[in-house]
C-alpha cells in the first residue's frame, strides 16, 4: 500500500503494518515519518532496535540474520534498514524480496532510502516491500509552498504569521527545511503564542547560510 506522509497518522492508528518504506529526499520530513512509526511501534510493545546500513555491497546476510534474531527477554523488535543510496544491488534485491515475503507481527521494519527513480520505483524489490507493508512518500516542499508549510508548523506551537512575515521567512531558508524547522523553533522559544509580525519574524537568522540563486 502507497500512503503520502500527511495519511500515516490515519492509518496507523487502524492498525501498524509489519513493514514500512520511507522515501523521500527532504531529510527532516523522513526523520520525522521515521520518528512517527518508530513511537507508534514502542506503543504497541516493540521495545528493541537494530539499525542496518546497507548498499550494493554489503553482506547482507546481516539482514537474515537481524530478522531471525529475537531476543529471550524481548518478543517483538523494530529492525530498520538504511539504502542512502537507494540502491540494494543484486544481492540486496534479493535479499529484501526474501525479507518481505517472510514479513512477522512480532518484527517491524522500516526500509529508509531517497527517492526513487522510474525504474528503481517499479523494480521488483520495491514492489515487493510495498505489497508486503506501506510505503510512506515524503513530499518535496518546493518554494510556492514553502510558506504555508511555515505557517502549519507555526500553527503546531499556537503561533501565526501574515503572509509577508512567511515571504520573508521562507525566502532565508528556502531549500533547507532542517533550517526552517530549527528558525520556527527559535520563533516559538522568543515569542509568546498568538500572531508574529514581520519585525518579529525578522528575527530569524541562519548562520552562514545564503539564499540560493536562481538560475
Amino acid at each position: 500500500m502507497q500512503l503520502r506522509a500527511d495519511q500515516r497518522d490515519a492509518h496507523r492508528a487502524r492498525k501498524l503494518a509489519p513493514l514500512y518504506v520511507v522515501s523521500g529526499d527532504e531529510t527532516l520530513l523522513a526523520i520525522e515519518a521515521q520518528d512517527a512509526i518508530r513511537a507508534a511501534a514502542r506503543r504497541a510493545g516493540f521495545s528493541e532496535r537494530e539499525v542496518v546500513h546497507a548498499d550494493g555491497r554489503s553482506d547482507w546476510s546481516t539482514i537474515t540474520g537481524a530478522a531471525q534474531g529475537l531476543s529471550l527477554f524481548a518478543e517483538r523488535r523494530i529492525l530498520e534498514i538504511r539504502l542512502p543510496a537507494g540502491k540494494p544491488g543484486r544481492e540486496g534485491a534479493e535479499a529484501l524480496k526474501a525479507h518481505a515475503a517472510h514479513a512477522s507481527d512480532d518484527l517491524l521494519t522500516i526500509v529508509s532510502l531517497p527517492l526513487l527513480d522510474k525504474t528503481g520505483r517499479n523494480s521488483a524489490w520495491a514492489m515487493a516491500l510495498e505489497a508486503a507493508g506501506i510505503w510512506v512518500d515524503v513530499p518535496t516542499i518546493a518554494r510556492p509552498q514553502l510558506p504555508a508549510w511555515i505557517g502549519q508548523r507555526l500553527a503546531r506551537q499556537q503561533q501565526s504569521a501574515p503572509r509577508e512575515a512567511l515571504e520573508f521567512i521562507a525566502d532565508r531558508v528556502e531549500g533547507n527545511l532542517l533550517a526552517a524547522h530549527q528558525e520556527i523553533s527559535k520563533l516559538g522559544l522568543l515569542h509568546p503564542a498568538g500572531e508574529l509580525t514581520l519585525a518579529r519574524g525578522r528575527q530569524v537568522t541562519i548562520k552562514g547560510w545564503k539564499k540560493p540563486q536562481k538560475k
